[in-house]
């Protein structure tokens, strides 16, 4: 009986289940790189060479999202939601933080002055909490470049979600080689990035009826007004008649 042992085992030992872990998360979060940087600033230089920014083997279609086995993205999903978490809880010390920081150069007198004066007291006692954070996520992901994009772009997307940051898409087509069932694993709000777009309203033959009876209604109209104005043309010939009968 496998008690008090939470999780699949996925064929694979502790350590190697945790270093596969640290990988799909860092993954997840260089996916969210700018597509005007070079891979090879995040990744090897020498096995992603680039031709240009954003020109990499590497290149992700989707930014935030990554394909992998049902199994893996269960088992990989509370894993970065809990590097987001780690993240959001720096986030007030930062702002905090700010307030004491200063814009001097290092080596500078100002710098000098602002490294020896109270402010810079108040500065390390406010990010303190943030370095340690900061720390735990390089042990969780062990990528400085990913926990770069963690920090700056990911926490603060997710600064007002309470939870439930990534979802799971189950995938129709199986992986190729060992049938194995895939999903994708992806942050939630990239809906925003679509475009909606509506179908065409296919036209069967009763639309098409239903549209050329107003059509032809005019047509049919045309007499009735042809009819009314002879009649007046008519009307003051009879009366000029019957006023000649009347004199005579």
């Amino acid at each position: 009986m496998r008690h008090l042992r939470k999780g699949r085992r996925l064929g694979r030992s502790a350590s190697h289940r945790k270093a596969l872990f640290r990988n799909m998360a860092s993954s997840l979060l260089l996916t969210e790189r700018p597509d005007d940087v070079n891979e090879s600033y995040y990744l090897y230089s020498e096995y992603l060479a680039a031709d240009g920014p954003g020109t990499g083997h590497n290149t992700p279609k989707v930014k935030g999202r990554i394909v992998t086995t049902v199994q893996k993205a269960k088992e990989l999903r509370p894993y970065i939601e809990k590097c987001i978490t780690v993240a959001k809880g720096a986030l007030p010390h930062l702002a905090a933080a700010e307030e004491f920081a200063t814009t001097a150069k290092p080596n500078t007198p100002e710098y000098k002055a602002w490294r020896e004066s109270d402010q810079w007291q108040q500065w390390n006692a406010a990010m303190a909490p943030a370095l340690a954070a900061r720390r735990r996520a390089v042990a969780m992901l062990g990528n400085q470049r990913a926990v770069e994009i963690l920090f700056d772009e990911i926490a603060p997307r997710f600064a007002d979600r309470p939870g439930g940051y990534t979802r799971i898409l189950k995938l129709a087509k199986p992986r190729l080689g060992d049938g194995g069932s895939q999903a994708i694993l992806e942050f939630v709000g990239n809906e925003r990035d679509r475009v909606k777009t509506e179908a065409e309203r296919p036209a069967f033959e009763s639309d098409e009826e239903t549209a050329a009876a107003p059509a032809a209604a005019p047509a049919e109209e045309a007499p009735q007004e042809e009819v009314a104005e002879s009649q007046a043309d008519q009307s003051p010939a009879d009366e000029g008649g019957e006023e000649t009968k009347s004199e005579g």
